[in-house]
């Protein structure tokens, strides 16, 4: 056998198998390649659209709690300004329930002390009677003078 021959023979060979692989073989691998490629970019381009979404949502918490922080301000303040408002108004309603009984209590008194005035015009008519009586060595008839008593009782 010839070197010369079994040599181109190979190469021919080898040719073919080359052009195999590049009609046959090499068009879907390397397609699969580009795919492959591709899904990696993809994948590097959500995982920056993610990084991306994860810090506008972290800014977007930041600023959801610090409006509910300034809401929460703005309830407690209201809650104050209102817990003040009824302290005050229930001072208010105590000064005028205050008022209303120390009124009433006055009025209770002034009647105390008119009854105690009139029971006590009582006594000094009857002691006043029985003073007139001794003096008088007699019995003073109460039917009879009983409008001079009443005079008198009026006097004192």
């Amino acid at each position: 056998m010839n070197i010369n021959a079994t040599l181109i023979g190979q190469a021919i060979a080898f040719f073919l198998f080359v052009m195999f692989c590049m009609k046959y073989v090499w068009p879907p691998i390397m397609h699969a390649l580009q795919e492959r490629k591709k899904k990696i970019a993809d994948g590097l381009a959500a995982g920056e659209r993610g990084k991306h979404e994860k810090q506008l949502a972290e800014e977007r918490a930041k600023e959801i709690l610090r409006e509910v922080k300034e809401q929460a301000g703005e309830i407690i303040n209201r809650a104050e300004k209102r817990a003040n408002e009824i302290i005050d108004e229930a001072k208010g309603n105590a000064r005028e329930e205050g008022s209303r009984l120390l009124t009433a209590a006055r009025a209770e008194i002034n009647q105390e002390i008119n009854r105690a005035k009139e029971d006590l015009r009582g006594q000094v008519v009857a002691l006043a009677m029985l003073g007139a009586g001794k003096v008088l060595q007699r019995e003073v008839d109460e039917t009879v003078h009983a409008e001079l008593l009443t005079q008198l009782a009026a006097e004192i």
